[in-house]
């Protein structure tokens, strides 16, 4: 099988190509490796990548429509893994400009790409962020999405309804994957694991907000990747969906979430990884941030019923093997 993999520089992207190219694809990958954060992590990920033969990058920003468009005609893709996004709700607050050039400008040139050129099958990230405020939990893919809390989750949904469009006027199947807080070993340096072990080892004390007072649905990435592999081949069709209304009825068109669905408090989150690190966090108890959410938590029983999988890494052993990679990488 033939895919391109954009994002693959990523935390995810990674992941996901390294299990692919294991299973025997053919892999290309397309990053431009932005300065979002620590340019050497994505290289050094790109290393691991490049021990496998049936694996090439292309270092293109794909809001150059043409130079997309380009590299999806010659490499003619059966499937297509767009990972590629500018992440983070609090970055958005701060640079809108960016989310519009790549959640928006970037996906619409993957969407143009894989119509003119047969992709069978586009598998794309969205976000647990766009439930945003949703008192119901747990979080369901058929939940009304149409309230975010934060530009970058405005710019997730507004990708699922491209997405459909394009599915419905072109026949074009694809398949939307809401992400429930990943971890694991390469993660980002924005995110939690990271910014806290660092700070916890350095004996600096970690912003805490909502005074700890939240729940995350934390998910493995190996359980992400999971779910990533046994997706990309279940391609939607109109008349698979049970006869359920929805909008799958009327295009080749899914919708997914892939998180543990076992929320679990930030203040246990701190405890798990100070046991991991063998040392105690300084807590800054800080009010609740603009764009965040108190608690995210996801039903994956439209996952378990469609590809037979759900996500079951206990933290405990995701973080486990965070610090380990995190002292590997950094402190050997």
């Amino acid at each position: 099988m033939r895919l391109i993999v954009t994002g693959v520089a990523g935390f995810i992207g990674m992941h996901a190509a390294k299990r692919l190219l294991l299973d025997g694809a053919e892999v290309l990958g397309i990053d431009s490796l932005t300065s979002y954060y620590d340019v050497t992590l994505k290289e050094a990920r790109l290393k691991v990548l490049a021990a496998y033969p049936n694996f090439a990058v292309e270092r293109v920003d794909l809001v150059d429509g043409p130079a997309t468009q380009r590299i999806f005609e010659r490499f003619r893709p059966e499937m297509t893994l767009h990972l590629a996004a500018q992440a983070g709700v609090r970055y958005s607050l701060q640079n809108p400009q960016a989310y519009v050039d790549s959640n928006l400008r970037g996906f619409l040139n993957v969407l143009e790409s894989c119509r003119l050129y047969g992709t069978r099958h586009l598998v794309y990230a969205s976000s647990s962020s766009v439930y945003g405020a949703n008192s119901k939990v747990p979080f369901t893919a058929d939940d009304n999405v149409d309230h975010p809390v934060s530009f970058y989750a405005a710019t997730k949904r507004a990708n699922e309804l491209m997405a459909h469009s394009y599915s419905h006027v072109y026949n074009l199947p694809c398949t939307g994957l809401r992400f429930f807080t990943v971890h694991g070993p390469w993660g980002r340096p924005d995110m939690a694991p990271f910014l806290f072990s660092r700070a916890i080892l350095e004996k600096r004390p970690i912003d805490v907000y909502n005074y700890g007072e939240m729940e995350r649905d934390f998910t493995y990435v190996d359980d992400i990747v999971e779910g990533i592999a046994r997706v990309l081949p279940h391609i939607p069709s109109p008349a698979s969906n049970g006869g359920r209304p929805s909008a799958s009825a009327v295009a080749p068109y899914r919708l997914y979430n892939i998180g543990n669905h076992k929320p679990v408090s930030l203040l246990r989150f701190i405890n798990i990884l100070e046991e991991c690190l063998g040392t105690k966090a300084q807590l800054n108890l800080l009010p609740m941030q603009p764009g965040d959410v108190r608690t995210t938590c996801a039903d994956v029983s439209d996952l378990m019923r469609d590809v037979g999988y759900a996500p079951n890494t206990p933290l405990e052993t995701g973080l486990a093997e965070f610090v380990r990679w995190y002292k590997s990488y950094y402190l050997s």
